[in-house]
Formats: structure tokens, C-alpha cells, sequence
């Protein structure tokens, strides 16, 4: 359940931060491929699953395109 809220958190966190750089189409296209997986998930078995992994790529995805690469540590 931590993983779930975790992973969806850091999403929508994400996305708000990168909004100005991403603009309203970059935000739209997220949440648009937020929404079929969410609805997706629905009709596969153990689609819960399946949608954590889904929004930890979708994460990935973001981070690399709002901070222009990875993001450093230290």
C-alpha cells in the first residue's frame, strides 16, 4: 500500500513541478496515459500491479524530461 501512494505521490508531484517546463499538452499527454492505466488496470487480473509499474515508468519518463536527465544526489 506505501509503494502505491509512494509512487503515485511522487508522480503528481512531479508533474506539478514540471508543468511550466513540460507546458499544458506535456500535462495533458501524462495525465491522459495516467488515466488509460488506471482504467486499464481494471480489466486485467492483478491489475493493481501492473499499474504501479505502469506509474513508476510514467515516473521515470518525467523526471528524465523535467530535469533534462537524472536527477543527482548529491
Amino acid at each position: 500500500m506505501l509503494s502505491f501512494l509512494l509512487v503515485h505521490g511522487v508522480f503528481w508531484v512531479v508533474l506539478l513541478i514540471g508543468a511550466s517546463e513540460i507546458g499544458r499538452r506535456g500535462c495533458a499527454i501524462y495525465v491522459a496515459l495516467w488515466l488509460l492505466g488506471f482504467v486499464g488496470a481494471s480489466w486485467v487480473p492483478s491489475g493493481g500491479f501492473l499499474l504501479l509499474s505502469y506509474v513508476a515508468v510514467l515516473d521515470i519518463v518525467l523526471v528524465l524530461q523535467v530535469f533534462q536527465g537524472d536527477v543527482h544526489l548529491r
